[in-house]
């Protein structure tokens, strides 16, 4: 514990100026009067201790982001350097940095097929934006100018910029906000525990895939510039697809001359394994990857989109003469961002990482899918180390928990008296941890979430909302 936070006036001040100044992101507004913040003192390997001192497993892994985990002093001596060496210049036009470079040039090596040039951006939703916005340009460039329309999914999440926030498909973001509507449309979610009762997994495959193809044809091919996916849709509840639909939907892309956007903010960098999990994952080779999240390791903020060299040559040499890609940032390519890119890929690559999840994340998975025998648990889903566990009211009619009962949130208070930060999401509990957690952590995490929910489903049914049988303790 940091020694000014053991002082109670020091605690009650920072919780009133938390109150006044700061806005937090996705926050109940009812809410922020009453409530008082959780405060993050500090964090080690895959933990996190509040202000009093209580450590927990940081199951959330901070924002999906956290891979490599907390207190690598490589990393903070590697932005320490690069700062104290050059803390910034202008990427812009043709300047560069050494970090930025080489960052660039190792990313691009892990990359399927030609994507070979990367661009950064400053995070997850300013790579989408600029991804999109490359397509359109790329599209005008080369004179379809009317492949402006986007498809995307239910329950995706691409981000919050604006265009971002029109390409989300989570119904719960878009009360009072203002969207693209004229070029994004949004396909049904590919949840295989939401399909019509009595439809095969595969007939909703066939269904999933044949949407696409709809929309793609009731557009017009020569209308549509991209389909853009995450290969599992991670904040809309880590739904995985049905077998074998991302190689489907490349090719109904590929079919009708529509680029595919495979959005890695989550999976990539270990999450699933790989660096990149387009390809040996899912068997495709994208015209575009967006990537953030694990780049830095959360460390510092960082995006980016690669691009195949068959999409960005054509628009090079006397083609491109004259004509400039109009879009970027001040902190494209932040060189200090970048050196903390460049060792946080040294550690992935040196400790093997990826094969680490590899070893584990079925594991990890395998075990809290028994949390299924739970009454108040519906589906458990997910690959590796990113899990979701659906809580439901009625086990059979699927129905989720009602919004009143705050059941994520509850599970949440219960998880972190067991030392264990989940992320809830209404009816839905969230499992990313960094990808260096060990078999004793997963246990411990396992059990946490057992406790957690038997505790919650005793007070549902002691409060009069819910009937419960106790099974599965």
């Amino acid at each position: 514990m940091l020694s000014n936070l053991t002082d109670s006036m020091q605690r009650e001040r920072l919780e009133e100026l938390d109150k006044r100044h700061l806005i937090h992101p996705w926050v109940d507004l009812g809410a922020v009067r009453a409530q008082k913040p959780l405060i993050i003192d500090h964090a080690e390997g895959v933990h996190v201790y509040d202000a009093d001192g209580h450590r927990m497993i940081d199951g959330m892994g901070g924002m999906w982001c956290v891979n490599v985990g907390y207190g690598r002093d490589e990393i903070a001596e590697a932005m320490a350097r690069q700062a104290k060496r050059m803390c910034y210049y202008s990427p812009f036009s043709k300047n560069a940095t050494e970090p930025a470079i080489e960052f660039a040039h190792r990313i691009a090596k892990y990359a399927p097929g030609d994507l070979n040039r990367v661009f950064f951006t400053t995070g997850g939703s300013t790579a989408v934006d600029s991804a999109v916005r490359f397509i359109h340009f790329y599209f005008s460039f080369v004179g379809e100018k009317n492949r402006r329309h986007v498809i995307s999914r239910e329950q995706a999440y691409h981000g919050s910029t604006f265009l971002t926030a029109t390409l989300s498909g989570k119904p719960a973001d878009k009360p009072h906000m203002r969207f693209a509507d004229d070029i994004v449309h949004h396909l049904p979610a590919p949840n295989p525990y939401r399909r019509p009762k009595g439809m095969s997994l595969e007939a909703f495959g066939d269904q999933c895939v044949a949407d696409l193809e709809n929309k793609i044809l009731a557009l017009g091919p020569e209308n549509v510039a991209c389909f853009i996916a995450e290969p599992l849709l991670a904040s809309g509840g880590v739904i995985v697809p049905p077998p074998g639909y991302q190689r489907r939907t490349w090719e109904v892309c590929r079919r009708y001359g529509v680029l595919y956007i495979s959005d890695e903010v989550v999976t990539g960098f270990g999450r699933l394994g790989h660096v990149f999990a387009s390809e040996p994952v899912f068997n495709i080779v994208p015209d575009v990857i967006t990537a953030a999240k694990g780049l830095t390791s959360g460390y510092v903020p960082l995006g980016a989109f690669l691009v195949s060299d068959a999409l960005y040559n054509k628009m090079l040499d006397t083609a491109g003469e004259g004509q400039m890609f109009s879009n970027g940032f001040t902190y494209s390519a932040h060189p200090v961002a970048c050196a903390a890119g460049l060792a946080a890929l040294d550690i992935l690559e040196r400790e093997d990482i990826c094969g680490h999840v590899r070893r584990w994340g079925p594991y990890f998975h395998e075990e809290l899918t028994k949390l299924s025998d739970l009454e108040l648990v519906g589906d458990v889903r997910g690959s590796h180390f990113m899990v979701c566990v659906e809580c439901v009211s009625d086990r059979e009619a699927k129905t989720p928990c009602p919004a009143e009962w705050n059941v994520a949130k509850r599970v949440f208070e219960r998880c972190r008296e067991r030392g264990l930060m989940i992320r809830p999401m209404g009816n839905l509990i969230v499992l990313s941890p960094p990808l260096i957690i060990t078999k004793s952590e997963i246990d411990e995490t396992v059990a946490a979430m057992r406790g957690a929910i038997l505790s919650v489903q005793d007070d549902l049914v002691r409060e009069g909302l819910w009937e419960g049988t106790g099974r599965g303790r």
